[in-house]
């Protein structure tokens, strides 16, 4: 177990969890190193979206929602401070008026991190940033994506773009950066721009489960089909906050009703314990749209349920 205690969170039996500038998890906001195990990293970036922005927020609202989880699974018996050493790294630069140069800014901090031997875990963010995390970490090794989201992010532009939260997975594909046969997306569903909106990736051989099949065939089944198609292979988690149920999700760009639960959502995460992950990130939560902050909770602890999965694999490859 590694206990420095540079890397070990305020003790909430000790310290009041309010206490402080929020950091995830109350972690410690530490600059980037080799001794750093799996590096917590804000992106604060929203110019990828076209409808509503706010996701710029996201990494603050979650650092302030994390202040209520504690330091071990209650089901898993995780204790990721415990197997890893753990740091908030802070954010990565964006310039507000150049997307362009921002997508440049993340990739280019991600890449220390990769180079110092951390697994990144993002906070965006709207759901381009996986693009640059995966051209840092998938460069000459494509990997697996489990994809929680309600949309498949596969068109091939937006609004004369080619870069934003709806082409993610379609440039990622055609950049080599993942294994179109490992990938999973789950919960797609509501309204589309056009008939092939998620043609593309079932067409590319991802395994695509609407919230339509979810239902028909059942979570259990679900997870049969995560195990099936991720493997024994390098695996990045993303998840987009708008996967769940807008009833759980209010607080994001484009909620969608008619999604899965946070609880399903957690048992999902649950399943990846022991497959080979490289990373995560949560995007899409906009704070301005949900003043209870629910929104921001739940994705606070989806990043934990991430947390635990991920320092069990960094501890057991290790």
């Amino acid at each position: 177990m590694k206990n420095d205690p540079r890397f070990q969170p305020f003790d909430s039996a000790k310290t009041p969890r309010f206490a402080d500038i929020a950091t995830f998890l109350r972690t410690p906001r530490l600059p980037i190193s080799s001794e750093i195990d799996i590096a917590i990293a804000g992106v604060p970036f929203d110019m990828g979206v076209n409808f509503r922005s706010g996701a710029r927020h996201g990494p603050a609202a979650v650092r302030e929602a994390s202040r209520i989880i504690r330091q071990i699974h209650p089901t898993s018996g995780i204790a990721p401070f415990r197997l890893c050493n753990v740091a908030d790294v802070g954010d990565a630069t964006v310039n507000a008026l150049d997307p362009t140069a921002s997508i440049g800014l993340i990739e280019a901090f991600f890449h220390d991190i990769h180079k110092a031997g951390a697994l990144p875990i993002a906070i965006g963010g709207d759901h381009t940033v996986p693009l640059p995390i995966l051209r840092v970490i998938a460069k000459d090794n494509p990997v697996g994506v489990v994809h929680f989201d309600s949309h498949a992010d596969t068109l091939d532009e937006l609004m004369g773009t080619k870069i934003n939260h709806a082409t993610t997975f379609r440039r990622a594909v055609e950049e080599g950066l993942v294994d179109p046969k490992r990938v999973i997306q789950i919960g797609l569903r509501g309204s589309r721009f056009s008939e092939n909106d998620i043609q593309w990736g079932a067409d590319a051989g991802f395994r695509l489960i609407t919230m339509d099949e979810y239902e028909k065939i059942g979570r259990d089944e679900v997870l049969r089909e995560i195990d099936r198609v991720t493997g024994t292979g390098r695996t990045y988690i993303t998840f987009d906050i708008d996967g769940l149920d807008a009833v759980y999700a209010m607080g994001t760009g484009v909620p969608e009703v008619g999604g899965y639960s946070v609880r399903d959502a957690q048992v999902m995460i649950r399943s990846l314990q022991g497959k080979h992950l490289v990373g995560a990130d949560i995007c899409e939560v906009a704070p301005v749209f949900d003043p209870t902050g629910q929104t921001a909770l739940n994705a606070a602890n989806l990043l934990f349920e991430m947390l635990c999965v991920i320092a069990d694999s960094r501890a057991k490859r290790s």
